[in-house]
């Protein structure tokens, strides 16, 4: 008779995380979390590259052993490895957050002009001296925003950048550490 040989798997218990990421950022978060002991589920991530969501994301499904010696620790590290990320992207949007407000609020100053020389240009009779005062500042307002927005981005990225560069290296070492803690 033949020998019947069973091939049955030892039985592992894992955890799973699903993490919503930039499409551009899929390798970054796919090598950090590596080394928290997360790794890829294999059987969901060809479906989630396929399909990104109207804003550009993708749902990344990781998994790990719930056995590993460190694993305590390792969450430690990953939730202090997440907070750093929330506050980086913080900063990224902070770059763009003023200019914005300020190029909106320049544009709105000028229609208020422009809204001001149209009344007194339609007025009975027209005060021409008045609508050429208030249509200067209008087409100003209208105008300045974009050189405005640019300007104050650009000095936002000279404050900013220092800063989230020491993020990015606060953001290596945790993950060294955590690779650390997997391979003793």
């Amino acid at each position: 008779m033949s020998e019947q040989v069973n091939h049955i798997k030892e039985y592992r218990g894992y955890e799973y995380k699903d993490i919503l990421v930039d499409k551009d950022k899929v390798g970054f978060y796919l090598d950090s979390y590596e080394n928290f002991g997360w790794t890829v589920d294999e059987r969901f991530m060809s479906r989630a590259l396929q399909t990104a969501n109207a804003k550009g994301k993708i749902q990344l499904k990781l998994r790990r052993e719930r056995g590993l010696i460190n694993r305590v620790e390792l969450t430690r590290l990953q939730r202090h490895f997440e907070d750093s990320i929330a506050q980086m992207e913080r900063l990224e949007r902070s770059k763009t957050a003023t200019a914005t407000m300020a190029a909106l609020t320049t544009g709105l100053i000028g229609t208020a002009f422009m809204a001001g020389s149209v009344f007194a240009v339609i007025h009975e009779p027209p005060l021409i001296l008045l609508c050429i005062m208030f249509a200067i500042p209008g087409f100003l307002g209208w105008i300045l925003p974009n050189f405005l927005y640019k300007n104050l981005v650009f000095k936002r990225n000279e404050e900013i950048n220092p800063l989230i560069q020491q993020k990015r290296d606060e953001l290596y070492e945790i993950c060294g550490k955590g690779h650390k803690l997997l391979t003793n």
